[in-house]
């Protein structure tokens, strides 16, 4: 057991968990008002605690619901894709645990995704938040040497440590009643596994934004000052509102009435059905002008528009402009930055999801994952009509383009789907060529 290298990846997440919880406070809506004036507090009392435009979690979902992994081929580019893999895909519940690990890559810049072998000798896929999970990288190929995944089962701390030639199970032998306490040192080893695959099984899906960023950036970070300033905005205009809910009124020429401390006395109430009225000549009552809201909305306008451009999202996504676009081109136009991103992301997302495809094959097959060759496929990203998608597929087919490509890169289809159209098509050729399958397998 290398205990340099658990202190190494524990004091790593120590380090790095307080960022990813903030990030996630700001996911959930839930960070503090960072402008919220005592002054507004107490305007507010209890009435308002909190007020959260959340588009860091819009700008995280408008990009992780186009990445949606349909496929992989396996054996080159050309190749048909792998309906064997895909149904092992399938098995682990990959479908929809990809979907989770894009969501937390985009919101915390990195998720992970493990690979193993249950009792059976079948492959075994997780994915696993960076809360409970680090890696190290060799400073020269950015290879993750090792990996640590730790998490608190009741008052035990446990750990798992992966390596290239071993798996080892640990525990703690202390009592942990809070994860911020997690300790670096003092693990006992309480089982060790070897790895047949040479490599860490652990892959990180890293939202990476420069080279040296490896652990990856938020899709968030660019935006959270923003979101604090239009959540202060937004808090500013309901104090205001509050504020100036009743006509604020004025009275001159009254004689001003004290208390026995001194203080003085309102010479009228508050209630909605009461009538002022005084018995003096020269009394003069009269109205101040209402507060107007507008400038709270063109500053919010002007944020809004900020967060647009540093995230890629249309206006009509925003709530800008009022109406949505009004035709197919004008909603692609509107997308084209968002789309832009997407396909970078299934870039950089495609060679951790290939990774893991070999993973799987190389636990399935008992072979060196190095040596095999995988290409995740991806649907389309760019928002199609039905009618668009059909029209562009029949002209691809018309040019020669195979219909499993077609199927697969254009529409989108899983290798099942594509498997199913492609039985179809042969069962209508042969019923339009009057072919007896019975006749044609008794000779």
């Amino acid at each position: 057991m290398n205990t340099t290298t658990i202190k190494t990846l524990s004091e790593k997440l120590d380090t790095t968990v307080p960022k990813l919880r903030e990030l996630d406070a700001y996911w959930s809506g839930q960070q503090p008002a960072a402008f919220l004036s005592n002054e507004s507090r107490e305007a507010l009392g209890d009435r308002l605690r909190r007020v959260s435009v959340n588009f860091p979690r819009l700008a995280v979902t408008a990009l992780a619901e186009r990445l949606d992994l349909t496929g992989f081929r396996t054996g080159g580019v050309d190749a048909e894709p792998d309906a064997d893999l895909w149904n092992v895909w399938r098995r682990c519940g990959m479908e929809e645990a990809s979907a989770q690990a894009h969501v937390d890559a985009l919101a915390y810049g990195r998720s992970f995704v493990i690979v193993w072998a249950d009792s059976a000798g079948a492959p075994v896929v997780t994915v696993e938040s960076p809360l409970q999970v680090a890696v190290t990288r060799d400073p020269a190929s950015r290879e993750v040497t090792a990996a640590l995944k730790r998490w608190i089962d009741g008052s035990t701390a446990r750990a798992v440590l992966y390596e290239r030639d071993a798996i080892t199970v640990l525990v703690h032998p202390g009592t942990i009643v809070d994860a911020a306490a997690m300790p670096s040192t003092g693990w006992t080893a309480t089982e060790t596994i070897p790895n047949p695959l040479g490599v860490v099984p652990v892959v990180p899906v890293v939202n990476r934004g420069r080279l040296l960023d490896v652990d990856g950036v938020s899709e968030m970070a660019d935006i959270l000052d923003l979101t604090d300033a239009l959540n202060k905005i937004n808090l500013d205009m309901l104090v205001t509102s509050e504020f100036y809910a009743r006509p604020r009124r004025w009275a001159t020429g009254l004689e001003v009435v004290e208390d026995e401390d001194g203080n003085p006395v309102k010479p009228f109430s508050a209630a909605l059905d009461d009538v002022w009225q005084s018995e003096a000549a020269d009394t003069k009552f009269g109205q101040f002008d209402a507060a107007r809201l507008d400038g709270y909305a063109d500053a919010a306008a002007l944020i809004t528009q900020q967060v647009g451009a540093l995230t890629g999202l249309p206006p009509h996504y925003l709530g800008l402009h009022g109406d949505q676009p009004a035709s197919a081109d004008a909603i692609r136009s509107a997308e084209a930055s968002l789309v832009a991103r997407a396909y970078a992301l299934h870039r950089t997302f495609g060679t951790a999801w290939a990774s893991v495809a070999r993973l799987m094959l190389a636990v399935r097959d008992g072979v060196d994952p190095r040596t095999l060759d995988v290409e995740p496929m991806w649907a389309n990203p760019e928002t199609r009509t039905p009618a668009q998608a059909a029209d562009a597929a029949a002209k691809l087919v018309g040019v020669g383009v195979p219909l499993s490509v077609v199927l697969a890169d254009t529409l989108g289809m899983s290798p099942e789907q594509v498997e199913r159209v492609r039985s179809a098509r042969r069962g209508d050729a042969l019923d339009a060529a009057a072919v007896d399958l019975g006749k044609l397998a008794a000779s």
